[in-house]
């Protein structure tokens, strides 16, 4: 898969099928529109192609709202390029962008490639002040020389799949409930980075993970998860929070591995969150801590025993 950051110039004069989106998670109903575009234009002999927007453009259209992402860019271009596109646009999201009307953001993505047919979401829209929604990009399109598929929304039972949900989920500790949303179990990636170095002195090393401040998090708790530092997954510990029995204030998301030992410091970890153990909560002494630690250990080597990693 080819990535490009621009519109400003001829990207490719191969017939092009494309899809348009935030994509913020790549969940199964991005993953439905990503691949039936794909399939389409392996079917035509034409390129496939995804643009998405960076930043997140609620992030520009609300920026009183604090919003947390699902993926960041890194994240969600690895997923997109799982589902096998040809071509990742990642088009800059401005105030410009934000006022621009739709017949004219269409004329730059035509003038940049050759569209044929466009597939979006049945409840999406384009362009300043969300004009651009599917009818119009239609007609549009009649202009233009290209055609607008919908594709439907994916539903999870009766839960209709998008990435506010899975943020609901997240933000209630359900980590189990979001992987029927995402196709996959939610996770997170960062730097190990040296923290206080408290857990070395109680038996229980962590790995300190810097996390970008406003990627999505599950609630302050403690997980059972699948931890990656090659391929191999190893069973992990997890709290995310504040540390309260030692007073902490500032949130961090801190792992013990159960099959590891060496040192980790300066090594990117991913944390795949497969179950919530229990909740954050403030011990009256640090034996108390470590006992607790030692029950969530076991509890979680338990269940990671069943779980099958990325599933």
């Amino acid at each position: 898969m080819q990535i490009v950051h621009t519109l400003e110039q001829r990207l490719t004069d191969q017939p092009t099928v494309m899809t348009i989106g935030k994509f913020d998670g790549v969940h199964l109903g991005h993953q439905r529109l990503v691949c039936a575009t794909v399939e389409r234009a392996q079917t035509l002999g034409y390129l496939s192609a995804v643009l998405t927007f960076e930043p997140h453009p609620d992030v520009v259209l609300r920026p009183e709202r604090e919003l947390y992402v699902l993926t960041n860019l890194e994240e969600r271009s690895e997923l997109i390029a799982a589902l096998n596109p040809d071509l990742l646009i990642v088009a800059p999201f401005t105030r410009e962008t934000m006022s621009t009307p739709p017949d004219t953001y269409m004329r730059q993505i035509c003038t940049a490639l050759p569209l044929r047919e466009l597939y979006v979401g049945t409840d999406f829209a384009l362009g300043r002040k969300r004009e651009g929604d599917v009818a119009r990009l239609r007609a549009i399109g009649q202009e233009l020389g290209y055609t607008v598929t919908t594709v439907d929304p994916v539903k999870a039972g009766e839960t209709t799949v998008s990435a506010s949900r899975v943020r609901q989920l997240l933000y209630a500790g359900d980590v189990q409930g979001v992987i029927p949303l995402l196709g996959r179990p939610f996770w997170v990636r960062g730097e190990v980075i040296v923290g206080d170095r408290r857990g070395r002195t109680i038996g229980y090393p962590t790995a300190n993970l810097a996390i970008a401040p406003m990627h999505a998090l599950p609630s302050d708790g403690v997980y059972a998860c699948y931890a990656y530092i090659t391929d191999k997954p190893l069973p992990a510990v997890t709290n995310v929070g504040t540390r309260p029995t030692f007073d902490g204030t500032r949130r961090t998301v801190e792992t013990h591995l159960l099959d590891w030992s060496s040192d980790l410091y300066g090594q990117h970890l991913r944390l795949e969150f497969l179950h919530h153990l229990r909740g954050e909560q403030k011990f009256s002494s640090v034996a108390e801590l470590v006992s607790q630690i030692g029950r969530d250990a076991d509890r979680a080597r338990n269940l990671l025993r069943d779980a099958s990693p990325g599933s």
